[in-house]
């Protein structure tokens, strides 16, 4: 029990050192959210593409947790679409920002890349999953466990297993049981896992890895692309793409 809390402490305390020192955002209000350049101009990229990004939430709460969102074109289509899940107004909220937009500040990071004819053949699913989301309504976000944006993601991928995607062990509220399910099969069809509510839970599957949900943040290890999951530190090893 005692290496367990270390495991789950020691982490967040690195990742709380790193927000105190070397967090250089500034207001959130006033932060840069201009594109971080890792998308190139529709016109230069005239295929079918799909990017999940995540970058560190803003003021404190980045510490522990990543806000993630996707980002579709359709082949031949003059502009990208973002959506977003967030806490003001309705939740899905359509271009609100930059595609590959920094997060109030925080450059992002790619966690699942399509693109061509298997990204063409993916997005009217995924388009379906946020045309039916459930929690599309004023108030329906919650930060903690969930839903949140990470939920909405999770949601999408849950769906599309064909992507083969994690999202990071920071993006809290992944595990959220947004279907009312406590057990099941992993996104990837390829484990189970069982959660408590989002508050705890197990997941283990050959994409997913070994993952323990601690209050939301993630304790594990990956083994088809060797990595360790911490809590507000996030992957340690191989990238996820």
């Amino acid at each position: 029990m005692l290496i367990f809390l270390l495991l789950i402490i020691a982490p967040v305390s690195v990742s709380a050192a790193n927000y105190l020192l070397g967090d250089a955002r500034g207001n959130w209000q006033t932060a840069d959210r201009s594109s971080a350049g890792l998308l190139p101009k529709p016109s230069a990229h005239p295929d079918a593409l799909i990017r999940v990004y995540a970058a560190r939430t803003v003021r404190w709460r980045g510490i522990f947790a990543v806000h993630t969102w996707i980002v579709l074109k359709e082949r031949g289509a003059p502009r990208y679409s973002r959506y977003d899940y967030t806490a003001w107004g309705d939740p899905i909220r359509v271009d609100g920002f930059a595609p590959d937009g920094r997060w109030f500040g925080a450059v992002p990071e790619s966690v699942v890349a399509v693109d061509g004819g298997e990204a063409e053949k993916l997005i009217p699913k995924i388009r379906s999953v946020i045309e039916n989301y459930r929690f599309r309504a004023y108030g329906d976000y919650s930060a903690w466990p969930g839903p949140n944006s990470n939920t909405f993601v999770q949601a999408i991928l849950d769906a599309v297993p064909e992507l083969n995607a994690v999202l990071p062990p920071t993006a809290i509220g992944k595990d959220y049981p947004y279907d009312g399910a406590w057990f099941g099969l992993t996104p990837s069809r390829t484990g189970a896992f069982v959660s408590l509510g989002g508050y705890l839970g197990l997941t283990i599957g050959w994409i997913e890895g070994l993952e323990l949900n601690f209050f939301g943040g993630v304790l594990g290890f990956d083994i088809r692309r060797p990595a360790l999951k911490l809590p507000g530190i996030g992957r340690l090893g191989v990238p996820l793409t």
